[in-house]
């Protein structure tokens, strides 16, 4: 038997992103920001930094945008 080894930040964040997909991008993206700002642990929000840095092109773009926007 095989595990996963997707990070489960990415799994989660990804899983958000498809949650506010209806959303006008910007709105999307502000929806996530807030969802991850809000919900998830310093620590979880750091591994996600790291995935967003080390370029992981498994993340939806609308993640990607979020965590622009939480970094500002």
């Amino acid at each position: 038997m095989t595990h996963s080894t997707v990070p489960a930040e990415r799994r989660m964040a990804n899983d958000i992103a498809r949650n506010h997909g209806h959303l006008p991008g910007d709105h999307a993206a502000e929806a996530i920001a807030g969802h991850v700002g809000r919900f998830w642990d310093p620590r979880m929000r750091q591994r996600l930094y790291d995935l967003v840095d080390a370029g992981d092109d498994a993340l939806d773009p609308l993640v990607v945008a979020a965590v622009r926007l939480m970094r500002i």
